[in-house]
């Protein structure tokens, strides 16, 4: 009988939005990550999670972060995660470094270790151009309070790209909305040719929002901070908000800022470390 690996991993979150962190600067332990991410974050069989977090090497940056969601596809980026990602790569003293440039396939993405559990993000500037974000929404940019056709309904949306796909929908009351009906089929719908995360957002003030997130690939989520950020561009654009603004997500606060229109995303929020453990793989 051959030996099963031991791959050993970190549980880490970022409000809320549930990680699982690989350390593979020495090398990938496991060939197959799409399969590995379905068992590891199976919240039954495996060790659960909304992503599967790898630690790499990089060449242009002080490390690369590989994403996978819990349905074995690859995510171009994501700004809980790069948070957690943070505090682990401090945690285990691969740097000693405040602030340090992470290449993911959305970019390089700058992290910024401000003591305590918080991390500020610098992400990257919102992409709004349809083609690029992409979407086949009619109109042109920027997408604000569009008409989308979904399950015999006609929704007003927002397209915004965080280096990752985002369709932010204002609701009355999103506790109240029918969050998984509604997410699955936007994620799915053909204006959204890579998919879609989706967010269904309330405004109680110009400087504060509340955010429930369906994430592609992953179902609902307590946090998405891109999401998060798509949702601070959006309420700027459409009018609805402040460019510094707190959102309430099921895991947490996160505080969102774009000083400028032309200028990069700033997110704030928590990272923590839940425990360590080692998983026996196939």
């Amino acid at each position: 009988m051959t030996a099963r690996a031991k791959i050993r991993f970190a549980k880490m979150h970022g409000a809320g939005n549930d990680l699982v962190v690989i350390d593979c600067l020495a090398g990938d332990p496991v060939s197959d990550w799409a399969s590995f991410a379905r068992f590891a974050l199976d919240r039954r069989l495996g060790i659960g999670g909304d992503q599967l977090l790898l630690v790499r090497p990089s060449r242009d940056a002080d490390f690369s972060m590989a994403i996978r969601n819990a349905d074995g596809s690859q995510a171009e980026m994501c700004a809980n995660g790069i948070r957690a990602f943070t505090k682990y790569v401090r945690d285990k003293g691969l740097t000693r470094k405040d602030v340090i440039r992470v290449e993911t396939l959305a970019g390089i993405v700058t992290p910024r270790w401000l003591g305590g559990d918080q991390v500020e993000v610098e992400m990257t500037r919102p992409v709004l151009g349809p083609a690029k974000i992409p979407t086949l929404l009619g109109g042109r940019a920027p997408l604000i309070d569009v008409p989308l056709e979904v399950g015999g309904e006609r929704l007003s949306v927002c397209a915004v790209g965080m280096g990752n796909p985002h369709c932010v929908v204002f609701v009355d009351d999103p506790d109240a909305y029918p969050v998984e009906r509604i997410g699955r089929l936007i994620e799915h719908h053909p204006a959204f040719p890579e998919r879609v995360n989706v967010e269904f957002v309330g405004v109680r003030s110009r400087g504060e929002l509340v955010q429930r997130t369906w994430e592609r690939g992953s179902g609902e989520t307590l946090a998405c901070g891109s999401g998060a950020c798509a949702v601070g561009v959006a309420a700027v654009l459409s009018g609805r908000a402040e460019r510094d603004v707190r959102i309430q997500l099921r895991g947490g606060v996160l505080r969102i800022r774009w000083p400028e229109s032309d200028g990069p995303v700033y997110l704030t929020g928590p990272a923590a470390r839940v425990f360590d453990g080692e998983l026996e793989w196939p």
